[in-house]
């Protein structure tokens, strides 16, 4: 039988290996889910309301949410349905007790 040389292109081919760069694990910003149903939305609306309240002045959407300790979201939530009642007003930008 005859023997089949390999040249040393196709050796070289058959031994050399493709480098694959590591892949990079992104951090998932993780989701915020606001509940919206009436009554978590009043209740939000709520937390707006006594946090203009005890603040005594206008409050910028970051600050009302910080002090109340809801999210960002849930003010947005909570300041549509006091505007809708008429119970707070805007006031150069800042959110403030009408």
């Amino acid at each position: 039988m005859a023997e089949k040389k390999v040249t040393t292109k196709a050796a070289a081919a058959k031994t050399t290996t493709k480098k694959v760069a590591p892949k990079k694990t992104v951090a998932k910003k993780a989701e915020v889910v606001a509940v919206v149903n009436a009554e978590s939305v009043g209740f939000r609306a709520g937390d707006v309301y006594q946090t203009l309240a005890a603040a005594g002045k206008a409050l910028s959407v970051a600050n009302i949410a910080k002090l109340a300790n809801i999210t960002v979201e849930e003010a947005y939530l909570g300041i549509g349905w006091l505007f809708k009642e008429g119970k707070v007003k805007d006031e150069d930008g800042l959110i403030a007790l009408a």
